[in-house]
């Protein structure tokens, strides 16, 4: 997530939380308003339910959480207002001003070069079929990667060849004019902040010490995903560097519609034709469902319209969350002509019935 968006919501206030609270208070808050929010007990709170999601993921993350604190700790500069990394110059605070130094070495482009940081979060998309997103699915995803290149092994220089140390900045990629307490770190001019140059680039990966491939990652869809449900995979984004822990990766689930099924919250719904003699004097019906088909009894009289419950053969149980029913609605088939037979016949029913029968 972009600095800038974090600068700009209030995650806190979206948990109806302050930054004090525990770790426990976050992930109390956040199950108790999903839970009230949630898509399958209470619909149309789509984008509610995402915007609780977004903020836990930050909150409950504790280095996503530090790094939220100190952009919004650090105001508009932060948000992506000032001098981006790499581009221009950066302050190194120094003498007795804590962490600050790498807090804004780390946002504008100075400070401890090889400081541990976490990798990128990935996004992708995952399409299932109503059947998996209902019943949930172990599947995989591949994602784009990078690899130290076959050739230079990720140095980046030809197999011979060496790296070069820059001399105007030694090695360090940036140079500093002190000025009183503050040194005004830049990147050097000479190196553009590699801290040096490889005498002879890698032909394979050009110098960059890194190659495009892909990777492919597990993941586990619980029962009962919606579509544009979005699911965080910790840990499974991007690489950190230098020692620091990978990101998340984000699946944004899209869930192809079924043209005999649909959902509603936990329930399973579906539909049961019934000749109309039949659900006058009652009947059983064979149902589909998303396991093997179910006999159902139908009552004499029932009315059309009328929705039967199947108990279980909805949305598995998942946690806290109990299994659903499957929702069957009894459709009564009426013939469109009649012969005149027949239509005597359902004439001699009106009037047995005490129906009036009009032309």
């Amino acid at each position: 997530m972009a600095e800038r968006e974090w600068f700009d919501k209030d995650y806190y206030k979206i948990l109806g939380l302050t930054p004090s609270a525990t770790d426990k208070e976050i992930t109390r808050a956040y199950r108790k308003l999903a839970k009230a929010n949630h898509p399958d007990t209470n619909p149309g709170s789509e984008e509610k339910f995402k915007e609780i999601s977004g903020a836990y993921d930050v909150l409950g993350d504790a280095a996503k959480r530090k790094e939220y604190d100190e952009v919004r700790r650090l105001g508009p500069a932060a948000a992506g207002f000032g001098t981006p990394a790499g581009q221009g110059g950066g302050f190194n605070f120094t003498g007795d001003l804590g962490d600050l130094g790498d807090i804004f070495g780390g946002l504008f482009g100075g400070g401890r070069r090889n400081r541990a940081q976490r990798g990128a979060d990935l996004e992708t998309a995952l399409h299932l079929g109503f059947r998996d997103a209902v019943k949930g699915v172990t599947t995989t995803v591949s994602l784009p990667s990078n690899e130290p290149c076959h050739t230079c092994g990720g140095r980046g220089a030809a197999p011979g060849s060496a790296f070069i140390t820059c001399e105007r900045c030694q090695g360090r990629g940036t140079i500093n004019d002190d000025q009183g307490p503050f040194a005004m770190s830049s990147i050097c001019p000479v190196c553009q902040g590699r801290g040096g140059r490889i005498e002879t680039p890698c032909e394979t990966c050009h110098g960059t010490g890194r190659e495009p491939s892909s990777r492919r990652v597990n993941v586990r869809i619980p029962p009962g995903v919606i579509d544009g449900q979005r699911i965080r995979i910790k840990s499974k984004g991007d690489p950190g560097s230098h020692g620091g822990p990978a990101g998340d990766l984000f699946v944004d689930v899209h869930v192809s519609p079924d043209s005999r099924f649909g959902r509603r919250g936990r329930h399973v719904t579906t539909s049961a034709h019934v000749p109309l003699t039949q659900a006058i004097l009652g009947t059983t019906v064979d149902v589909a469902t998303l396991d093997e088909p179910v006999t159902l009894k139908v009552p004499a009289g029932t009315q059309s319209g009328t929705t039967m419950r199947v108990r279980g053969r909805g949305v598995p149980a998942s946690g806290k969350n109990g299994a659903g029913d499957l929702l069957v609605t009894i459709e009564v088939a009426i013939p469109k002509r009649l012969n005149k037979e027949q239509r005597a016949l359902v004439e001699r029913l009106a009037s047995a019935l005490n129906e009036e029968v009009r032309a």
